[in-house]
């Protein structure tokens, strides 16, 4: 492991064998309202897990978020030409006024919550009962409070 210098990777190393999804706060003094959901696999990208491993990312990332933010809540990750890490990590924080689009797909839950297409970025914010997912934004995080 020591051969990894990715800082998440590193992370991910000390969580139990057993654990699906993790949470850390983030460590970047710009972003001082920020945590990440991460899986306890190494993947790269959020194709790279199962359907199973993805589902309990989004939700372990969905069950922070309104712990922090009620329903004022986004989560966002950024496209693979954006990422400053390997270790593929979903930013949580409070949404910008400016997130909502009207170019979304409703969808029931974190199960249905669809992959990026080419490994682009994606942004998930409460939408009454369903949740809206916005695909194609390479810097979704951007529409989070930092």
């Amino acid at each position: 492991m020591a051969k990894h210098e990715c800082g998440l990777c590193r992370e991910a190393e000390k969580q139990p064998a057993d654990v699906t999804a993790f949470l850390l706060k983030d460590n970047n003094p710009h972003k001082p309202n920020r945590w990440l959901a991460l899986p306890r696999t190494h993947a790269h990208s959020l194709a790279d897990l199962t359907p199973a491993q993805r589902t309990a990312l989004w939700t372990t990332a969905i069950t922070k978020a309104r712990e922090l933010w009620g329903d004022e809540w986004g989560l966002a990750v950024n496209g693979a030409v954006r990422r400053s890490q390997c270790h593929i990590h979903i930013h949580i924080g409070k949404r910008l006024d400016e997130a909502e689009s009207a170019d979304f797909i409703a969808v029931d839950g974190p199960a249905d919550i669809p992959l990026p297409r080419d490994d682009g970025g994606i942004f998930v914010e409460p939408a009454g009962a369903k949740l809206h997912v916005h695909l194609g934004d390479d810097a979704p995080e951007l529409l989070l409070m930092r």
